[in-house]
């Protein structure tokens, strides 16, 4: 699948358009937006029910696992089956494959690829301003604008239940966050491009805005925690010294020395050695100032577990820290879903990430580069560790402070699609009219019922012994 011309992932050039070809109008983009409902109009997004022939979600999360370090994919599971919103947010795969087998637009963009209500958070910008933003992008790839839509969506219902919220509270939220991105889409589509690539979302701009008063002590409150983590809280939480060096502390399973250490060690100084070449000038400079100290397997968040994941101690001259991670990156859920399960492309998986990264945040870590381990193959993306990131608590949000925070990642979705797509013809899809908004609510509604059914299932397997699963 390509995208304006370029292969997905890759950096193969485009030509430019010449000024002497035609541009449509505005008007005219937005007129095809309009006639794009003929081909799958704003009511069909409401339908969901399984196809007769739907994979089996057990089966394909299973198959998921069979490239992971197998000692932590019981943990992947235990942690998956500790609620619907969990089975949610570590079930990408599932949706993607879902979503490909129902009628959808050919209005693209790229895809954040896992767009549920945990995957938008607070960060720094370079200038070390806190943004409000997408912040995974672990399945970036080009893709109809609604899935990402679709997926944010089915979370904030699947997460309304689990906070005990009602049929109609969590419908409205649905509804705020679709009508915030129909809104802000509406916005973009009067700007200029350049402008909507500087456009962001200032989270203390944010707060001061009447719509955030249901939330405002919450979020000041992680705003507080946010600023507050950075390299050297890290160097203080995260290790002690021994010997006169700083070293990582381990916290099994979750943080861990592992393998032959000098081996292990090895490999990474070569993936580093060509992580810096991926760095623009003025970085690699920066990252010349540091040196390897230390580094301990690190598993993370739900999906990802299983993957290989490190992170890694730099001491600077003057005695700072610096806490990389580095991520492995596979296959996209959503190239799979769109291109079956033959050989993917030939791509960086970690630098389809970064640049995924970049095209879609308003300002992207500086740190953000990719590297590959010579021995295994396998490929990473590398950023920086608790580097004043911070996400909402949406567990402990009330209905309306939940509604506000849900129309805020509304917000942040269409100003990320509008960057990579076109605002005007997707606009023009959905109008101005609720349609579009309270059919993505029955999708929500039914599709939730399928993820608790799909959570129920991952909980049988793993009660009759089929799925290994470890405590939490």
């Amino acid at each position: 699948m390509t995208t304006n011309g370029r292969s997905a992932g890759t950096s193969t050039p485009t030509v430019l358009t010449s000024f002497h070809d035609h541009l449509p109008t505005p008007e005219e983009r937005r007129l095809k937006g309009r006639s794009m409902r003929k081909a799958v109009s704003r009511s069909a997004h409401g339908d969901w029910a399984p196809r007769t022939d739907r994979a089996d979600p057990v089966d394909l999360l299973v198959q998921q696992c069979a490239s992971r370090v197998p000692e932590l994919v019981p943990l992947r599971f235990g942690r998956m089956a500790a609620s619907p919103f969990a089975f949610l947010r570590g079930s990408a795969l599932v949706m993607a494959h879902d979503l490909a087998a129902v009628p959808h637009t050919s209005l693209e963009v790229r895809l954040c690829g896992d767009a549920h209500l945990l995957n938008f958070g607070i960060f720094a910008s370079p200038e070390r301003r806190l943004m409000f933003d997408l912040n995974d992008f672990d399945e970036t790839w080009p893709g109809p604008f609604e899935w990402d839509v679709k997926r944010l969506a089915a979370s904030i219902v699947v997460a309304g239940r689990f906070n005990g919220f009602d049929r109609i509270a969590n419908r409205r939220s649905v509804l705020r966050a679709v009508s915030a991105y129909r809104d802000a889409m509406e916005r973009y589509a009067e700007m200029t491009h350049l402008e909507v690539w500087y456009s962001r979302i200032d989270v203390r701009e944010l707060l001061a805005t009447g719509r955030a008063a249901a939330m405002r002590r919450s979020t000041e409150q992680h705003l507080a925690k946010a600023e507050m983590k950075n390299h050297v809280k890290a160097l203080a939480k995260l290790t002690n010294e021994v010997d006169g060096r700083w070293r990582i502390v381990d916290d099994p399973p979750v943080v861990q020395h592992v393998g032959d250490l000098v081996e292990v060690q090895r490999r990474l100084e070569l993936l580093l050695h060509e992580y810096r070449d991926t760095l623009a000038a003025d970085r690699r400079a920066l990252f010349d100032r540091y040196r390897f100290v230390d580094f301990a397997r690190k598993v993370v968040g739900v999906g990802s577990v299983g993957t290989r994941s490190w992170m890694t101690l730099f001491q600077g001259p003057n005695g700072g820290p610096l806490f990389l991670q580095i991520k492995e990156a596979n296959r996209s859920v959503i190239e799979q879903a769109l291109t079956g399960s033959g050989a993917p492309p030939v791509v960086h998986q970690g630098r389809r990430v970064v640049e995924g990264q970049r095209m879609l945040q308003a300002a992207s870590d500086v740190m953000l580069g990719w590297g590959t381990d010579q021995t295994s193959g396998h490929h990473y993306y590398l950023r920086q560790l608790w580097d004043a990131k911070g996400s909402i608590d949406v567990t402990a949000l009330r209905p309306s402070a939940f509604g506000t925070y849900t129309s805020f990642c509304g917000w942040a979705l269409a100003r990320a699609h509008a960057r990579t797509g076109d605002s005007v013809t997707i606009h023009g899809y959905i109008g101005d009219s609720e349609r579009f908004a309270e059919s993505i609510a029955d999708f929500a509604e039914a599709y939730a019922d399928q993820t608790e059914r799909d959570h129920s299932a991952l909980v049988a397997a793993i009660k009759r012994g089929a799925v290994p699963a470890a405590a939490i």
